[in-house]
């Protein structure tokens, strides 16, 4: 069994893979200072749970954009399940895809991973939008290759600045509208529903057809992320929502780099 993680900002998810399928995931804050010995006591719990244990594990990879976090998830990997982790890019997880940009080496390990995992499933060029800690676009072209995009300010990252920055504003909670779909508020809150909700539909749809102009052929768009389904139903700038892209993405590396090195 592989156990994939991927540490983002905001959280870090963790999953168990078998045959490029999802057997389960966990999700946990991120924090740096977190040590491997407390990531085992509360992986140890969920395995069990699931009905595994420690000694299912066979294999690890890492996927990170927080390096700080990536010295105590190795140590959880070589201490707790005797394996020595694939670092996503790294040595000989090499990516094995074109970064047709400027700087390549600065490209988020999530982005080359959701690049991965998106060109494997569908075909012709595509535009994948992440949400997380930021929402990025990403443009992926008919032969599998990264060719830029667009990093946004996250929604709830959005709305933290909102609130941080006006004292009189309330604090509120990020949903999708329930039966009414005005963008006239009556209310202070109704008034910030709308200002980040539809101003964030608003954004995406914008942004997307101005990059579908510029590619200038058919493109699929796929949405991935935590909160990518919270705006399904409120816009059809989506054609497919994958919510694993990043970890089937990983799990397509591992099997991809244990093929190559043997």
């Amino acid at each position: 069994m592989l156990l994939a993680i991927d540490a983002g900002n905001t959280n870090i998810v963790f999953a168990l893979v078998k045959d490029l399928e999802i057997r389960a995931r966990w999700r946990i804050a991120t924090d740096p200072r977190r040590t491997a010995d407390e990531y085992a006591v509360w992986l140890r719990q969920l395995l069990d749970l699931e009905g595994y244990g420690l000694d299912d594990i066979s294999g690890v990879i890492i996927g990170t954009v927080v390096p700080r976090a990536l010295h105590n998830l190795s140590v959880l990997s070589e201490k707790y399940f005797k394996v020595t982790p694939l670092v996503a890019g790294q040595a000989t997880a090499e990516w094995g895809v074109t970064l047709d940009v400027v700087e390549p080496k600065t490209v988020g390990a999530d982005r080359v991973l959701n690049v991965i995992a998106a060109h494997a499933g569908h075909k012709g060029d595509l535009i994948v939008i992440d949400f997380g800690t930021a929402t990025t676009f990403d443009v992926i072209d008919y032969t599998g290759a990264y060719k830029g995009g667009i990093i946004a300010p996250g929604i709830n990252l959005s709305l933290d600045s909102l609130v941080a920055a006006a004292a009189k504003l309330p604090r509120i909670a990020i949903e999708a509208p329930t039966g009414n779909n005005s963008v006239i508020g009556r209310t202070t809150e109704d008034q910030m529903h709308i200002g980040i909700f539809w101003g964030y539909v608003a954004m995406m749809e914008g942004l997307v057809a101005r990059m579908k102009a510029e590619i200038g052929r058919p493109v699929k768009v796929l949405a991935t992320g935590g909160l990518a389904t919270l705006f399904e139903k409120h816009s059809n700038v989506f054609d497919a929502i994958e919510p694993d892209l990043t970890i089937r993405g990983l799990a397509m590396l591992h099997e991809r780099t244990k093929a190559k090195t043997g």
